[in-house]
């Protein structure tokens, strides 16, 4: 639903609950109707489906995440300017199981666009940091596992920190990566 539908229903709610106060006298249904306006101007800054998609990732179901993100086939209408990080973000986080080579442009966009929690942030360089060292990029991501360890003030993304830091130290693995049929044949044959 285009976000700009959700504010004409909340006016013609609120005209509504005003109109039943005052040239009606029903007060107490003048009242709730008033209140029920307040959904779709909550849902025009939190869209429903981001909401939805966020209670399917919390309750680890990727998949069911994946369908309700599937429900915003037009980001820029269907959203305000304040949630098209996040919708880059959870694209992102459900597909970096099955492609994780489509995930580092998404959390380039979130960043760009801007998330508001200090460890979604954290999340996101995170996984460009993954990204980096694993295309090689040793020191970009370096610089990136020490910006998501700033901002992790919790401390929830210690362990995996830890890890990439580990993977680091590690030699690069295309440069010393063998041919297996080559092994067993001689200099000259």
């Amino acid at each position: 639903m285009n976000k700009y539908i959700k504010i004409v229903i909340a006016a013609v709610l609120i005209l509504t609950g005003l109109s039943m106060m005052i040239f009606t006298r029903n007060l107490g249904w003048g009242i709730v109707v008033f209140l029920l306006a307040a959904v779709p101007i909550l849902l025009f800054f939190k869209n429903e489906y981001i909401l939805l998609a966020f209670w399917q990732l919390r309750k680890q179901n990727m998949e069911k995440a994946a369908e309700w993100l599937k429900g915003i086939t037009n980001y820029k209408a269907q959203l305000h300017k304040s949630q098209y990080g996040y919708f880059h973000y959870l694209q992102g986080l459900t597909l970096a199981q099955e492609h994780p080579t489509k995930v580092e442009p998404l959390m380039r966009k979130a960043l760009d666009y801007g998330l508001n929690m200090k460890h979604d942030r954290a999340m996101a360089t995170l996984n460009l940091a993954a990204a980096a060292i694993s295309k090689g990029r040793k020191q970009e991501g370096q610089k990136l596992l020490d910006e998501a360890k700033r901002l992790d003030s919790a401390g929830m993304m210690t362990d995996q920190i830890k890890m990439m830091k580990e993977q680091l130290k590690m030699p690069s693995m295309q440069k010393h990566m063998h041919n297996p049929n080559m092994r067993q044949r001689g200099k000259f044959f």
